[in-house]
């Protein structure tokens, strides 16, 4: 008897480990949409760039999806994958990369003043 018990318990834990975990999830365009407010950018426990955003108690971290910015007249800025940012010059990159790009600028970015090309994935914060 015991050892059909432990067999079935057995079982059953690795049935529930192997369940899918359900996250919670939502684009920053509904978000943004039911009244969610934009804190400024800032780097979660992993390092990930991004932007809070906050209803009443409800928050979430939304990831940052752009990978350039435009910083200040002549200066662009990037972003590496490991959140570290790379001052780069404007006039190089657009030559480099021909005419002009549709880039945010960083200082939009960092105020939390958005556009939803430069947001990534938000998840629930719990």
């Amino acid at each position: 008897m015991t050892a059909r018990f432990s067999l079935f318990s057995s079982l059953i834990a690795v049935a529930l480990l192997g369940l899918p975990v359900v996250v919670q999830a939502a684009s920053f365009k509904e978000l943004s949409g039911q009244g969610y407010k934009v804190g400024a950018l800032s780097s979660n426990k992993a390092g990930i760039r991004g932007w809070n955003l906050s209803k009443g108690s409800d928050r979430y971290f939304c990831e940052m999806r752009a990978t350039m910015a435009y910083s200040g007249k002549n200066g662009m800025v990037s972003f590496t994958s490991a959140g570290r940012m790379i001052s780069l010059d404007r006039n190089t990159v657009a030559k480099g990369l021909g005419g002009s790009l549709d880039l945010p600028k960083y200082e939009d970015l960092k105020a939390g003043r958005l556009r939803a090309d430069d947001v990534g994935s938000c998840r629930k914060v719990t």
